[in-house]
């Protein structure tokens, strides 16, 4: 992930989903690995914690047993420095989730998409998907500072009715997502716009009564949606063809795994793709 993973320089994931510079790396590609190092962060679940409860210690254990090498995490905060002490100081191989694409470093194939949620309380059926819709006219948001659906709320001029909860934390002793979710059932907020494997596994885990629809993006925002991938130092596209092999033999699987961690799974036309539906594939 990792979170888990979600990024300020591809407009504020990177918090969730870790990578901030570019990595570098001075070693051959084909340098014989005896282990998998996986780069992660000790405390973010649902994408990873030093107990190995989150879906990417789930998924680096899924490719460990498939290329025959033991699992070796290398925990490290998901802060400004997490790809430059990780990956970059050749301290570990691959980070399990970043933006597909990304420029910090090399990415694999995608193997999920996901994007932001616009999640409410059951109780008060609310079907709206975008920021215009009248059925949230007068209504309080909440939002994690900086991330791309504050551009909707500035631009829908709601602001001032929006609570902001922090996007640099310390994940030892703070879980602003889980903060923001549990304001919203206590009806201090009306609506939580959140990253969608945040909000999925916290209704799914703990049981919370709110609904999750997919957040309609608008023209000449941020993107609300990522294709997610895995991240490996540049100049090694050995390492990073097997990792795609391995991503392609066990896409099912690692789609299990991501439906059983509630994460929300999105169509090529965004659409929120039912879990039943994904895990037939």
């Amino acid at each position: 992930m990792r979170a888990s993973l979600v990024l300020a320089a591809c407009l504020a994931l990177a918090a969730s989903l870790g990578a901030p510079a570019r990595a570098q790396q001075d070693t051959p590609d084909l340098t014989p690995r005896t282990s998998l190092r996986v780069c992660a962060d000790p405390n973010n679940m649902p994408f990873s914690d030093e107990k190995r409860e989150g879906f990417e210690n789930k998924v680096a254990e899924l490719l460990g047993k498939d290329l025959h090498l033991p699992v070796e995490f290398v925990w490290f905060p998901q802060t400004v420095g997490f790809v430059r002490h990780t990956l970059g100081a050749q301290a570990c191989d691959v980070v399990m989730g970043t933006v597909s694409g990304a420029d910090m470093m090399d990415t694999t194939n995608p193997y999920y998409h996901t994007g932001y949620m616009l999640v409410t309380r059951e109780e008060d059926h609310i079907d709206a998907d975008e920021l215009g819709d009248p059925a949230l006219a007068g209504k309080r948001f909440g939002v994690v500072a900086a991330t791309p659906p504050t551009n909707l709320l500035l631009r829908h001029k709601l602001l001032g009715q929006t609570t902001s909860y922090a996007l640099t934390i310390d994940t030892r002793y703070e879980s602003p997502t889980r903060a923001m979710l549990q304001d919203l059932v206590d009806h201090k907020i009306d609506v939580a716009l959140i990253w969608g494997p945040f909000a999925g596994y916290y209704i799914t885990h703990d049981g919370l009564k709110l609904k999750e629809v997919v957040l309609k993006s608008e023209a000449d925002t941020p993107r609300l949606d990522y294709r997610i991938a895995m991240g490996v130092r540049p100049n090694e596209p050995e390492w990073r063809r097997q990792l795609n092999q391995v991503i392609q033999r066990h896409q099912r699987d690692i789609t299990d795994i991501l439906i059983a961690y509630g994460v929300p799974l999105l169509d090529e036309q965004d659409r929120l793709v039912p879990a039943e539906r994904t895990s037939a594939r």
